[in-house]
Formats: structure tokens, C-alpha cells, sequence
């Protein structure tokens, strides 16, 4: 047996993933204290996982983040944005956490701390070059963040190029984000400075080549080649859906056999408007024969959507608020996203193709891979208007390369099986703690 501190940075695309990983962990016989903010203090305690709190200083709602950074409203897409979340959110977080951590290791002995990417007050644990203190497992919730020539930068969503010639292009584009980024980087090294440690690389890559162990939720077939990656570096696959039965099927149920179903969503981070991709959506779609479940993620958004659309709600579409996908995914021809992390995974691990219009957090990047995949079309924007949704749409449900290669990736995503990934990993380090 283990002890184990898990600790999630509070936005559910997050918090999820890691409360699944603490669920298993604890269902093979290991003790887990699960860290993140309280707006999930009773979806945590619903699994069994010993819920612990953050502090206030590194705790916010992720449905409300200008209640905390009043500045969120105002900042534009691109790297004004991923300076503000670094800036911000995660790195002036890393004090707090860090602090926070130290009194939970210290009062529950764990030997190791899981921590989601960008919950950066864990790396010291790694820094720290003194014996006896836990190892550290960072979980990729989204795609890898380090700069190497490899890849384009983690970002914009540049598409990949191979050979030569690409890791030459790749590195000038690097090069540019160290510029872009170098007062983030200033900031990052002071913070880390501040409690005694030395950021030793650009803070995306530290995110990643700093823990331990490093575990990417996506298999190498959906993540652009990388031979440069450290050993603690690796893919796991994604993550199976927990088996979450409906309390009651919809009367529209029986209808998912009788024509293709298009799944619509905005995920759990950005769906506040849901103007930007699920109304297109469902308005490109009316006259098509096909079913569409516009599921909003939110409880209110039924009924957003009915006002949005003047109560004229097209006869194809079913408006839901949470539709567990274990059981709604199975029925689907297409899934349109606006391209979280999580969600494309999990679509792809079901083989279904997809269309993916984001442009915020990590969303540009999800949607290159998809595109370079084969796997589905990048609409290259947030907000998309109708006749381009509707474009992509029957694209994908046309030309059934699209769904060959999802099939593909769904074969490969079943060889994987992250829970046993990381539950061997926790034993082995479980073992050498002990001897």
C-alpha cells in the first residue's frame, strides 16, 4: 500500500481526470488525500477519496474566474491569454501549493505526489536533491507543453512539419516563443526563487521534464513524434469513461439508431457562450437528416440555448445539460468540440470522427492534431458560423476516411491502460521507498 497526495489544479477538464486516477488507486488498496479547490469537495467525496482543500490563495471557480482575476475578462486570445494563465494562475499559485503540499506530506508521509500539468508548486519535490522526500508523477491533461525541435511550440497550433526541414522550422519558431514568453520566464524564475528553488528551463518545459515521471494521457499515435523526449516522458493512453448510467433515459433515446447522431459540445471550461460553436451547430444542421444532442456541459444551457434559438428548437436537435458519454458516445456518427484535451481523447478512444473549432487555453493545438491525424477537420477558429460547421459536418460524414482512421486510433488507444500504468508505477516506487 501506497500514501498518496493528489493534487488538481481546480478547473474540472483537471480535477476529473486525477479524481479517476485517485478512484482506482484507491479501489486497488492505496490511502490518497485528493488537493484541489473546494467548488469540488463533493464530487471528489462522491468516489470515496479523502477530500482535502486548498488554500485560498490557490483556489478559485473555474466557472467564475474574473470573481479572482478581475483581469480574465479582458484578456485576448493567444498568447496574451497563456501569459495571463501562466502568469497568474499557475505559476503565483506555486508559493501556496507548495506550502500546502509540504504540510500534507509531512502529516500523511506519502511517498509519492500526483499532480496534473500545470500545478507547478509540486516540481520543488523533484528539484529537492535530498533523499527520502516523495517522487512525483506529473499527469498530462493536456497536450505536451515542452519546447524541443521536435515539435512546433505548444500554443498556436502551428501544424507539424517532418524531417530536416521541420526541426529546423520548429526551432526559429522556438526561439520565438522564448522572446514572446521572456517576461513569464522572468517572473516564473523569481517565484521558484523565492522558495528556495531554481527553475532550470523554460517554465512550459519544466511543467514536463521536470517530475519524476511524467505520464501523457494520449497515445503516440495522436501526439506528434518526439525522439527527444526524456525518459520520464511517456504515453499512457487515454483514460477509460467512468460508468456513469443515466437515472432515467430521455424519451429521445430510441431515436439515435434511426439516422446519424451528431454530438455538439463546449466542454466544461469554455461554454459560457454558447454562441461560439453549439447554436452554429445546431442551426447549420436543422434540415439535415441526422440527430443532434447539443450537450452544454451546464445545467442552465437547455434553457440558454431555447432563448438563444427564439423557442424555435429544430426538430433534429435535443437540447441536454450533462448526457453521460459512456453510454450517448457508442450512438455517434460525429462529434463537434470546440477541442478539449479529455474530450477529443475519449472521442477518438470510441472512433469517432470529429470537427473541432477552438481557439482558447490549449484548444488550437487539440485541433491541429486531429486535423494532422486524419482523424477529423480543424475549422481553425472558436467561433465558427453556421455554413462552415455545417461544411465540415457532412465532409466527415461523406468521406468515411475520416472514421478509418479514428477506428485506427480506437484500436490503438485499447492497447494502452493508463489506471495499470500508473498503478504498476506506484507499486514500483512504493517498493524502493520501502527497501
Amino acid at each position: 500500500m501506497a500514501h498518496i497526495v493528489v493534487a488538481a489544479t481546480p478547473f474540472q477538464g483537471h480535477v476529473g481526470p486525477l479524481l479517476a486516477i485517485s478512484a482506482d488507486l484507491v479501489r486497488r488498496g492505496h490511502q490518497v488525500v485528493f488537493s484541489t479547490g473546494e467548488r469540488f469537495v463533493q464530487q471528489v467525496s462522491a468516489t470515496g477519496v479523502r477530500y482535502d482543500r486548498l488554500p485560498a490563495a490557490c483556489d478559485f471557480d473555474d466557472r467564475h474566474m474574473e470573481a479572482v482575476f478581475p483581469e480574465s475578462a479582458l484578456v485576448r486570445i493567444g498568447p496574451e491569454m497563456h501569459k495571463f494563465f501562466w502568469h497568474r494562475v499557475f505559476v503565483d499559485a506555486v508559493p501556496a501549493q507548495y506550502r500546502h503540499l509540504l504540510a500534507l506530506v509531512r502529516d500523511h508521509g506519502a511517498d509519492l505526489i500526483i499532480h496534473d500539468t500545470v500545478f507547478l508548486g509540486a516540481l520543488p519535490f523533484a528539484m529537492d536533491t535530498a533523499a527520502g522526500g516523495p517522487k512525483t508523477v506529473g499527469i498530462g491533461v493536456l497536450p505536451p507543453t515542452l519546447l524541443s525541435d521536435d515539435t512546433p511550440p505548444f500554443g498556436p497550433g502551428i501544424p507539424y512539419t517532418p524531417g530536416e526541414a521541420g526541426r529546423a522550422r520548429h526551432r526559429a519558431l522556438n526561439d520565438e516563443t522564448l522572446e514572446i514568453y521572456a517576461d513569464l520566464q522572468a517572473h516564473a524564475a523569481a517565484v521558484f526563487e523565492s522558495i528556495g528553488f531554481t527553475l532550470p528551463d523554460f517554465v512550459f518545459t519544466s511543467a514536463v521534464t521536470v517530475p519524476d515521471h511524467y505520464l501523457q494521457l494520449t497515445i503516440p499515435g495522436f501526439e506528434y513524434p518526439r525522439p527527444t523526449a526524456p525518459a520520464s516522458f511517456r504515453m499512457v493512453g487515454a483514460l477509460r469513461q467512468l460508468e456513469s448510467p443515466m437515472p432515467h433515459r430521455p424519451d429521445w433515446w430510441d431515436e439515435l439508431s434511426q439516422r446519424p447522431v451528431v454530438v455538439v459540445t463546449q466542454g466544461t471550461l469554455a461554454n459560457e457562450h454558447l454562441t461560439d460553436l453549439i447554436l452554429p451547430t445546431v442551426l447549420a444542421l436543422a434540415d439535415l437528416d441526422v440527430t443532434v444532442i447539443a450537450v452544454t456541459a451546464r445545467a442552465d444551457g437547455p434553457d440558454e440555448l431555447r432563448e438563444l434559438l427564439g423557442n424555435q428548437v429544430p426538430a433534429n436537435a435535443r437540447l441536454e445539460g450533462y448526457v453521460p458519454f459512456n453510454e450517448l458516445l457508442p450512438h455517434a456518427a460525429v462529434m463537434v468540440t470546440n477541442g478539449g484535451y479529455g474530450g477529443v481523447n475519449t472521442a477518438l478512444r470510441n472512433g469517432i470522427p470529429l470537427v473541432v473549432a477552438g481557439d482558447s487555453e490549449d484548444k488550437p493545438e487539440v485541433a491541429a492534431r486531429v486535423q494532422w491525424t486524419g482523424t477529423g477537420i480543424d475549422l481553425r477558429t472558436g467561433t465558427p458560423d453556421a455554413p462552415a460547421v455545417r461544411e465540415a459536418v457532412v465532409a466527415v460524414l461523406a468521406d468515411s476516411r475520416y472514421r478509418e482512421r479514428a477506428r485506427q486510433l480506437s484500436e490503438e488507444y485499447g492497447r494502452y491502460d493508463p489506471f495499470d500504468a500508473l498503478a504498476t508505477l506506484v507499486d514500483e516506487i512504493a517498493e524502493a521507498r520501502r527497501s
